[in-house]
């Protein structure tokens, strides 16, 4: 499979034919930066670690060249960062034991720009060729506006699929904006609980961002912790980490619902809850 971008980066840890890698997926992501996937869609990395009947395989939009960086980091540039970034995010493809790990290398002005057909026309090929079960992306709530940019091509891509190709499930996670805000009803629990040693390597590999100003290994295990905590004030934790993510299948399978409109559903439920909340016990 080609894609556009000259410096595009196609990684398969376990060295199986591209063909063949590809076709195995089960679970896709399909995300803005290196390091998206680990904390977003670990989901579908820990339901995929050490089968052979189910595969995760990723994909990152952009080059990451405008992250933060200090310490050891400080002196690189934006050619600098974005050289480093993709070994980073082959490293969590190899201790994730991912199927595949495509890397789009385009910049965030070129995900942003709506009017630019490649990255969906990418996302799309790598769609043809894995027809994954499960989908995971940013979602479209989010605060970070690549995040949401990417997310737009991705639904775009999905949405020009064969009906009978789409994914079952497709999830927007939380990333720049938990999604602890969901009513109850709304919130897809992803049970992160496993593999803890797994998770944590994972989040370490990313050293130019944890080294290079942000402690993303910690606060992404703490939301995970305080989700599960938090999530019922009336019985036990059943789960040590979970993980809340936006049901955006009913956007993939049909393609005339506005993606405005159907995020601020959410939005207007919630606003619901407190309402009857306040008149109930006021």
């Amino acid at each position: 499979m080609k894609l556009t971008n000259a410096n595009a980066d196609i990684f398969v840890p376990d060295n199986t034919p591209l063909d063949a890698a590809l076709a195995r997926v089960t679970h896709l992501g399909v995300c803005a930066h290196q390091d998206d996937l680990e904390f977003m869609a670990v989901h579908g990395i820990l339901e995929c670690f050490g089968r052979c009947d189910k595969w995760f395989a990723g994909v990152v939009a952009t080059d990451g060249a405008g992250s933060s960086r200090a310490g050891i980091y400080a002196g690189y540039s934006d050619a600098g960062i974005a050289a480093l970034r993709p070994g980073e995010q082959r490293k969590a493809a190899y201790v994730g034991e991912y199927a595949a790990m495509l890397q789009l290398g385009y910049t965030s002005a070129q995900i942003k720009d709506s009017a630019n057909a490649a990255p969906a026309a990418d996302i799309e090929a790598i769609l043809n060729a894995t027809k994954p079960q499960v989908v995971y992306l940013h979602n479209p709530a989010d605060k970070h506006d690549t995040h949401i940019a990417t997310t737009l091509r991705a639904i775009a891509a999905l949405r020009r699929l064969p009906k009978a190709d789409r994914p079952k499930k497709v999830y927007g996670c939380e990333v720049w904006r938990s999604l602890d805000w969901l009513p109850d009803a709304d919130k897809q629990i992803h049970d992160v609980s496993q593999f803890a040693n797994l998770q944590a390597a994972l989040n370490g590999v990313f050293d130019s961002q944890i080294t290079g100003g942000k402690r993303y290994d910690l606060a992404v295990t703490g939301r995970r912790l305080a989700n599960a905590t938090f999530f019922d004030s009336h019985s036990s934790d059943k789960a040590t980490h979970l993980q809340w993510a936006m049901d955006l299948t009913p956007l993939v399978e049909n393609e005339t619902l506005d993606i405005t409109d159907y995020t601020l559903s959410f939005v207007e439920r919630l606003a619901t809850d407190i309402k009857s909340r306040l008149a109930k016990l006021s």
